[in-house]
């Protein structure tokens, strides 16, 4: 997983607490399946507080939305497919 440099400023300024949360959202991310797409029970099998959609339902192939901490923050993130190696990148991250 990658992130962009802002994205990775805002998670270097967040409060601890919060960026074990942050950390444990990339880890079910990164060792997901499918990160890109979940399936039609897309939240059953993440930690509580956390679910995944599309940032907007007219682009379900586009950025996709994780929230966190029970709605309080998310992260936009893409997913580059690729035969080895399939990449994610964080592009924006937000917590209150």
């Amino acid at each position: 997983m990658e992130w962009t440099l802002k994205a990775q400023a805002a998670r270097d300024a967040l409060p601890e607490k919060v960026r074990k949360i942050v950390d444990a959202a990339r880890a079910e991310l990164v060792s997901a399946k499918d990160p890109y797409f979940r399936g039609i029970e897309a939240d059953a099998d993440l930690p509580d507080g956390m679910r995944v959609g599309p940032v907007r339902s007219s682009d379900p192939k586009g950025a996709r939305i994780y929230f966190f901490d029970h709605g309080h923050g998310w992260l936009i993130y893409t997913f580059v497919r690729r035969v080895e190696d399939p990449q994610l990148v964080v592009e924006e991250i937000f917590w209150q």
